[in-house]
C-alpha cells in the first residue's frame, strides 16, 4: 500500500511543479525588462504581512451563547510584542505607494492626461474592492442573523472586516497629495518628512505629556495624516531621485536610536498593534514610536534595493511576487473573511478549537494558530479566486447593479459605524 500511494503522489507532485515553473517562465517571459523587482518585491512582503499580523496576532473567545469575541494573545503573551515590529510593516507599504504614486502621475502627465484623471483612476482602483466586499458583507450579516448567529459574533465580524479598510481611506488621502508631495520633494528632498515627524511628536507630548489630562480625547487623531504620510513622503523623494544611500542610512540609523529611546526612556508600549486593556496604543493613531520603525523600514529597504532586485531575477522568487501585487485589494479586503470563514461555523459547534476559538494565554495557542495558517490562506485563496473580480472593471456591470453595490456598501458603512 505505501508503495502505491509513492506511485500515485509522485507524478501529482511532478505535475504541479512542473505547472508550476511553466506559468513562472511565462511571467519572466511577459515582465517587461524596466520593471522595478525590488518595489514590487517589498510592496509583496508588505502585502503579506497584513493577513500574517491579523492572523497571529488575533484570536477569538466564546462568551454568551457561543457569540465570537476579540482576543489577542499580546495581553497574555507580552514577549510576542517584538513579533508585531516584524509584522507592521506599513511604513514599506507608503514608502512603495510613496514611489509609485509619483513615477505614475509623472508617465501619466508625459502621456498628455491631467492630474484629475490621474488621481480619478487611482481612487477607483482603490474603491472597488472595498465597495465589493462591503456590499457582500451587507447581504451576509442579515442572512448570518437569519441562521441563528448570536448579534455579538456579527459586531465582531464587522470590526474584523472595517479593521483593514481604515487603511484604504488614509492611502487614498495621500495619494490624493502626491503633487504636493512631489513639488516639496524636488524643492526640498527627504528633509520635508520631518516636519510630519515633528508634528506627530507634538501631538504625543500633548496626550501624553504633563498636561495630557487636559488635552481633549481627540487629539490623537491629529497625528493620523502627518503619521501615514511620512512614509509616503519618503517614498515620493525616493521617486523623485532625492533619497539616496547617505539619507537611508541615516534614516535606518537615526530610526533605531528614537526607537529605543521611546520604548526605553519614555515608555512606550513596545507592541505597534493595540492590545485590549492597555490605555496607549502605538497604531491607532499612529505615535512617534510608529514613525520611528517606519523610518528603520524605508532605510533598509532602499538600502537593499539593489540585492532584492537581483534577488528576485530569479523566475520561481518573481512569479509568487506577480501574483501577490496583481491581487493587493483582494488580499487587503477579504483575509479577515478567510478567517471568518473558519471560526463562526466552529463556533456553532460550541466549546473550544485549539489555535481558533479559546483564550490566546499560552504558547500552545500560538503553536495551533500557525498550524490554522494554511487553512486561512487556502480559503482566502478560494474567496479570492471569485471576488478578484472586483478589482477588475465594472464596466460591463449595469447601472443598476453599481448602484445596488453602492447601497449595499453604505448599509453595511452604517451598521460599521454603529457598532465599531
Amino acid at each position: 500500500m505505501p508503495a502505491e500511494a509513492t506511485t500515485v503522489t509522485r507524478p501529482a507532485a511532478q505535475s504541479l511543479t512542473h505547472r508550476f515553473r511553466t506559468a513562472a517562465r511565462h511571467i519572466e517571459k511577459h515582465t517587461p525588462e524596466h520593471r522595478d523587482r525590488a518595489v514590487d518585491g517589498l510592496r509583496a512582503l508588505a502585502l503579506l504581512a497584513v493577513p500574517l499580523g491579523h492572523w497571529l496576532l488575533g484570536g477569538f473567545t466564546v462568551r454568551g451563547g457561543g457569540a465570537l469575541h476579540n482576543a489577542s494573545p499580546l495581553s497574555a503573551l507580552g514577549f510576542l510584542a517584538p513579533l508585531s515590529w516584524v509584522l507592521q510593516l506599513l511604513g514599506i507599504f507608503f514608502l512603495v505607494g510613496g514611489y509609485s504614486s509619483v513615477l505614475s502621475l509623472r508617465r501619466s502627465q508625459e502621456r498628455g492626461g491631467t492630474t484629475g484623471q490621474w488621481l480619478r483612476g487611482r481612487l477607483v482602483r482603490l474603491g472597488r474592492p472595498v465597495l465589493g466586499v462591503t456590499a457582500v458583507w451587507a447581504v451576509l450579516l442579515p442572512v448570518l442573523a437569519l441562521l441563528g448567529v448570536p448579534g455579538a459574533t456579527l459586531r465582531t465580524a464587522a470590526v474584523l472586516v472595517v479593521q483593514p479598510l481604515w487603511f484604504v481611506g488614509i492611502y487614498a488621502c495621500v495619494t490624493a497629495l502626491t503633487p504636493y508631495c512631489a513639488r516639496a520633494a524636488r524643492r526640498w528632498g527627504a528633509w520635508t518628512a520631518l516636519p510630519l515627524m515633528g508634528a506627530v511628536a507634538v501631538v504625543d507630548v500633548l496626550r501624553y505629556g504633563p498636561y495630557a489630562e487636559q488635552v481633549p480625547s481627540w487629539t490623537g487623531l491629529l497625528n493620523l495624516l502627518p503619521g501615514w504620510l511620512f512614509a509616503y513622503q519618503l517614498g515620493v523623494c525616493w521617486g523623485e531621485g532625492r533619497l539616496r544611500r547617505r539619507g537611508a542610512l541615516v534614516l535606518l540609523a537615526g530610526g533605531t536610536v528614537l526607537f529605543a529611546v521611546l520604548v526605553l526612556v519614555f515608555g512606550y508600549p513596545a507592541s505597534m498593534v493595540g492590545v485590549p486593556g492597555e490605555t496607549r496604543t502605538n497604531a491607532h493613531p499612529p505615535s512617534l514610536l510608529v514613525l520611528a520603525l517606519a523610518a528603520v523600514q524605508c532605510g533598509a529597504a532602499v538600502l537593499l534595493r539593489d540585492r532584492i532586485a537581483r534577488v528576485l531575477r530569479r523566475p520561481a522568487l518573481w512569479a509568487p511576487v506577480v501574483v501577490v501585487n496583481l491581487s493587493a485589494m483582494t488580499i487587503l479586503c477579504w483575509h479577515q473573511t478567510a478567517m471568518l470563514a473558519a471560526a463562526v461555523p466552529a463556533s456553532r459547534a460550541g466549546g473550544t478549537v485549539a489555535g481558533l476559538i479559546g483564550a490566546p494565554d499560552s504558547p500552545g495557542w500560538v503553536l495551533a494558530r500557525l498550524a490554522w495558517l494554511p487553512v486561512f490562506a487556502g480559503v482566502l485563496v478560494a474567496l479570492g479566486s471569485v471576488t478578484r473580480r472586483f478589482e477588475t472593471s465594472w464596466r460591463g456591470t449595469g447601472r443598476a447593479a453599481r448602484a445596488l453595490a453602492g447601497a449595499l456598501a453604505a448599509a453595511f458603512a452604517l451598521y460599521a459605524v454603529a457598532v465599531v
